[in-house]
C-alpha cells in the first residue's frame, strides 16, 4: 500500500530537518577544531550521510542514496558556505540547544527508516532494528572519530542510541499488528522523539560502567 502524499510530504520535510541537523552538528565540531573549508565539508557530509551510506553498504543497496539524491549534496555545500560566513563563535551555544529538537526528530526518522528499509528485504528482526540504529548513530560516531573524539553517543550517558532502538522495535510490532508502512513509521519515529525528548528535558542519564578498584599486586 503506498502512502498518502501528505504523509509523504511530512517524511520529506522531517528528513530534511534532521539531515540539516546532523549537518550542523559536523560544522559545529569542524568549526571548533579549526578546520579549513574542505575539511568543514567532509565533517559535515559525515555526520549527515554516514550512517545512511553504512546502512546502504551493509544492506548491499546502490545506488547510495546521497548519489541517487544529488540536490542534497549541493544543499550540504550550500550551508556548509552559509555557516563560514555566517556563523559565529558567540552563535555556537545557542545552535546546539536550537538543534537538538531536529536532531531529536532525525533520530527518529532516521532509526524508523532504516528498520523499514532492512525489514523489507526480510531480514530478521533484531538485525533491522540495529540497521535502523546504525543509520541514526554512526554519522555522529564518523564526525567524532575523523574530529579526535570519543564518539558522544558512546559517552554522552544520555539515552539516544537506547531511544533508537526503542523505536525500532515500536516499528516491527506496529507491522506486526497490520499497520501500513506509513503509520508505522510515523508511530515508531514519534516515539523515538517522545523518549529523546523527554530525556533531554527531565536530563536523564544513563549510568555510567563502573569497573571496580584494581586488585592489589
Amino acid at each position: 500500500m503506498s502512502d498518502p502524499p501528505f504523509v509523504k510530504l511530512l517524511l520529506t520535510a522531517l528528513e530534511a530537518a534532521a539531515t540539516v541537523a546532523f549537518a550542523l552538528s559536523g560544522l559545529l565540531e569542524a568549526a571548533r577544531k579549526r578546520l579549513d573549508a574542505v575539511g568543514v565539508c567532509i565533517v559535515a557530509g559525515l555526520a549527515a550521510f554516514g550512517g545512511g551510506t553504512l546502512r546502504d553498504v551493509l544492506l548491499d543497496r546502490r545506488p547510495f542514496f546521497w548519489v541517487e539524491h544529488a540536490l542534497w549534496l549541493w544543499a550540504l555545500l550550500g550551508l556548509c558556505v552559509a555557516a563560514m560566513v555566517l556563523l559565529r563563535a558567540r552563535h555556537f551555544a545557542p545552535t546546539e540547544r536550537a538543534m537538538q529538537w531536529p536532531d531529536a526528530l532525525g533520530l527518529g526518522l532516521f532509526s524508523a527508516g532504516g528498520t523499514q528499509l532492512a525489514l523489507e528485504q526480510s531480514l530478521p528482526a533484531i538485525v533491522a532494528v540495529l540497521m535502523g540504529v546504525v543509520t541514526a548513530t554512526f554519522g555522529g560516531v564518523l564526525r567524532d572519530i575523523v574530529c579526535n573524539e570519543i564518539p558522544s553517543a558512546f559517552r554522552d550517558h544520555r539515552p539516544y542510541a537506547v531511544c533508537g532502538f526503542a523505536g525500532g522495535w515500536a516499528l516491527v510490532g506496529a507491522r506486526a499488528l497490520g499497520l501500513d508502512d506509513g503509520t508505522a513509521l510515523l508511530a515508531a519515529a514519534a516515539l523515538t522523539f517522545g523518549l529523546r525528548a523527554a530525556a533531554l528535558a527531565t536530563d536523564f542519564r544513563l549510568p555510567a560502567w563502573s569497573p571496580g578498584g584494581e586488585r592489589g599486586g
